[in-house]
């Protein structure tokens, strides 16, 4: 990234900090958590210990990071090294991104940047100029990617609630400020609990590594009554609706499940877990040390904000979670399709100069598709 282009990107985002700093959400146990941060092409520096909203403010506008986290976990001394921290627990948060949801529609908005010679084009195989396959993809997620990842998130919070006993109240949903939301648990059972237990959770969640046998198949002479019925809690009911679909079928679908055999059984049971189980990313549950993206922060991937979602199902993030400036800037962009943000449509651009408000300039030049003219 050119100097003037991060120059213009540090500008931006510390007025952000500036104005919004009541956006940032200074989690509680302040004192116990790890900071960290990183800066426009720069590595992350991290163990770093913070009192209060002041020391916060005072981290934001010395460093002008371009993304900004704080640990998940609480520990005795969050400044020291990882093995001298003093681990007490860990709030359980899941990660759902529209890039894991395998969608059609992402063949559409996903740009492609060749490495050897800059062209800038929607080919996802090779360079379209020089043939190079080396190639950098950057998303410009749509509306359809945002409905996948809010469905995932009512799926996800289903299962706590109703399989978990987790108060609905302890369920925090945020949007990531790029392309998918971060669910956080509060005041849970699981606070203490490890990675190889958070590990078991996510596969219970995801619908991973079920038997036939909990769900009355078996290799010898399966009974149709051990068969979950519609009425059952947790993940019988949601098998019972998903396979049989309605009452009046339940028992010629047994019958065939039973034909077909246990083997066949396993394979519908790998399937649903792409139906009914929740596309969340593990790797990011299980990881009791991680650090996060704070909330309330802005988003070097796009220079949107990580918002908390009062209302996941009318939640825009093209305009709720767009708070920097309309001044126009001009830039210099290759953008090959269309995307919208404040209820503005902008693009497609191919190579021109055009002059566009500081936020969409912010959001093209974070993606590498422009830079100032």
């Amino acid at each position: 990234m050119q100097e003037n282009d991060i120059k213009f990107l540090e500008d931006s985002f510390k007025k952000y900090y500036f104005e919004h700093f009541d956006l940032i959400h200074v989690p509680n146990r302040t004192f116990e958590r790890e900071f960290g941060f990183q800066k426009f092409n720069s590595g992350m520096t991290r163990h770093i210990s913070i009192k209060d909203d002041k020391e916060l403010h005072l981290l934001l506008m010395r460093n002008i990071p371009s993304d900004v986290y704080c640990s998940n976990g609480y520990y005795s001394f969050p400044n020291l090294p990882m093995n001298e921290k003093g681990w007490k627990e860990a709030d359980l948060i899941f990660d759902i991104d529209a890039k894991d949801l395998n969608l059609e529609c992402r063949k559409n908005h996903t740009i492609s940047k060749c490495n050897e010679c800059n062209e800038i084009s929607i080919s996802n195989i090779n360079c379209a100029k020089c043939n190079s396959t080396k190639l950098e993809k950057k998303s410009l997620p749509c509306k359809n990617c945002i409905d996948a990842s809010k469905y995932e998130v009512s799926k996800l919070s289903k299962i706590l609630i109703e399989d978990l006993g987790v108060q609905p109240n302890d369920i925090h949903v945020y949007f990531s400020g790029n392309e998918g939301f971060h669910v956080y648990v509060y005041n849970s059972q699981f606070q203490k609990i490890g990675s190889r237990e958070r590990s078991e959770l996510t596969d219970y969640i995801m619908f991973h590594g079920a038997i036939p046998e909990t769900f009355g198949m078996k290799k010898f002479k399966p009974n149709r009554s051990s068969f979950p019925d519609f009425q059952e809690k947790g993940w019988g009911g949601r098998f019972s609706k998903e396979v049989y679909e309605s009452k009046s079928k339940r028992s010629k679908i047994i019958s065939e499940l039973i034909i077909n055999g246990y083997s066949s059984f396993q394979k519908t049971l790998e399937n649903l877990s792409n139906k009914i189980g929740a596309k969340i990313d593990p790797n990011v549950t299980m990881d009791i040390h991680r650090i996060f993206r704070l909330p309330g922060s802005l988003n070097s991937k796009s220079g949107l904000t990580k918002i908390f979602c009062h209302d996941i199902t009318k939640f825009d993030p093209y305009t709720e979670a767009s708070f920097l400036h309309e001044n126009s800037v001009e830039i210099i962009v290759s953008c090959p399709t269309k995307f919208k943000l404040k209820n503005r449509t902008f693009g497609p651009y191919f190579d021109e100069k055009v002059s566009v408000p500081t936020y969409a300039a912010v959001y093209m030049i974070c993606k590498k598709l422009a830079t100032l003219s």
